[in-house]
């Protein structure tokens, strides 16, 4: 049986503290988790259940892990030990130090003194942020942005996320830094000290890679005001070819010569198993930084976020087989890039508009405004539930106002799941808005 806890009854009162309670409290914005969860659409056992369009994890890959997995992997006696696996343990951050050298081709190679790796990088963040700033500063974003940042930087360090607005700016054009600037003086009259900037590159949720000219743009702002530049680059390698041509590879911050751009001890860049390995489970996420004196400070917070000695395990011989890396990043690619243009062509079949220009990640940004309901004159916000409700009950699930862009309507959709399951998705989608379309 559950607890249920009424903030109003003085008996529930005397259990928890005031920051109890917001916890509580925040549990219960309106919705605050990607919807179906509890619903999920099963071919033979739930052909009724939701379609969950909200989750960023690459369902594609699932055959090869499992068998890489039975067949390469020997969980070690020592792995059940704390030291196999406190912060990465001492193998897994020489295997990954190889691996970012042989992918992100950095300046300066990544040591394995470089990584600080944690119980995935939501527990990165939250630690990065313990260890950057004080409770009211501000963590500067642009939109749209993955909206978990909020929960991730703010829950326990109390940052609060100053979205730079883009008006009509292209966030990956080199003057998407005025905007930076605007959001960080504004940040500043009202109090707010900014202590970072954080970008995802490749971006979530539009697909789409940093220009290298930008990202030192971006750097050089950073280094003017004195302030840390964080680059996500968790999606780096799930990058894959479209019919669009000429569009920017993945570059990572660590390819661009920092002298004279920006500190290198005020550049740090996050990565992780959970997405170009399809391992969101594995929970395995690092901070790849030269600054010491702040992983020290990240390491004093570890034992709350340390990965398990199994997960450590499986990764390190993951990351050492690098024949398999090879392969099972190329065939990964593949998959993507296919579901991706079937994605797209039934989209656009079905009167459906996108952000163009994604080669990477596992998601298309569709722009749902036509229908937003018109009927409700609120704001932006009780449209988008409304829509996502109705959705919903059709057994679509997306979720509404996660990116936190300006224009009402735009979801992300995260096609890298089973073919037939998207196929029921995307027509459940598609007959949605068509049945809306009736009744105007």
């Amino acid at each position: 049986m559950g607890l249920t806890l009424d903030s109003t009854n003085s008996t529930s009162a005397q259990m928890l503290s005031k920051r109890g309670f917001e916890n509580v409290e925040s549990l219960d914005i309106p919705w605050r988790f990607a919807p179906g969860g509890n619903n999920k659409y099963d071919k033979k056992t739930n052909p009724d259940g939701v379609v969950i369009f909200g989750n960023a994890e690459n369902g594609l890959m699932k055959s090869e892990l499992d068998e890489f997995v039975e067949e390469k992997v020997k969980i070690p006696p020592a792995a059940f030990t704390y030291v196999f696996s406190t912060a990465g343990g001492p193998r897994f951050p020489i295997a990954m130090a190889s691996h970012i050298n042989e992918w992100f081709n950095p300046v300066t190679p990544v040591l394995p003194s470089h990584i600080l790796t944690g119980a995935g990088l939501t527990a990165v963040h939250e630690m990065l942020a313990l260890s950057i700033g004080d409770p009211g500063d501000g963590l500067l974003v642009s939109r749209p942005i993955y909206g978990r940042f909020e929960l991730d930087f703010g829950n326990t360090a109390g940052f609060k996320i100053v979205y730079a607005e883009m008006k009509s700016t292209n966030p990956f054009e080199e003057d998407v830094v005025g905007r930076y600037k605007e959001a960080y003086e504004n940040a500043k009259k009202s109090g707010v000290k900014v202590t970072a900037l954080l970008i995802v590159n490749p971006n979530n949720p539009l697909g789409r890679c940093y220009p290298r000219e930008t990202l030192k743009s971006i750097m050089t702002f950073c280094e003017e005001r004195q302030i840390h530049m964080i680059s996500d680059e968790v999606y780096a390698l799930s990058v894959y070819d479209t019919t669009e041509k000429d569009l920017p590879k993945f570059t990572s911050v660590l390819s661009i010569d920092s002298k004279d751009v920006i500190d290198p001890q005020r550049l740090h860049v996050l990565y992780g198993m959970s997405k170009d390995f399809a391992s969101a489970g594995l929970r395995i996420g690092c901070i790849i930084t030269q600054n010491d004196l702040l992983r020290k400070a990240m390491f004093a917070n570890i034992r709350f976020h340390n990965p398990s000695g199994m997960s450590i395990a499986i990764g390190t011989r993951i990351l050492e087989d690098k024949d398999f890396v090879r392969n099972f990043i190329a065939l990964s690619r593949k998959r993507i890039s296919e579901q991706r243009a079937y994605t797209t062509s039934v989209l656009e079949k079905g009167g459906v508009s996108f952000a163009k220009g994604g080669n990477a990640g596992f998601f298309v940004y569709i722009d749902l405004s036509p229908w937003l309901p018109k009927e409700i004159s609120a704001q932006g916000k009780e449209r988008e539930y409304a829509l996502a409700q109705y959705l919903l009950d059709r057994g679509v699930g997306v979720h509404p106002c996660e990116e936190h862009f300006e224009k009402a309507g735009h979801f992300r959709l995260v096609y890298t799941m089973e073919r037939d399951v998207l196929e029921v998705g995307l027509t459940r989608l598609v007959d949605a808005l068509a049945e809306l379309n009736k009744t105007r």
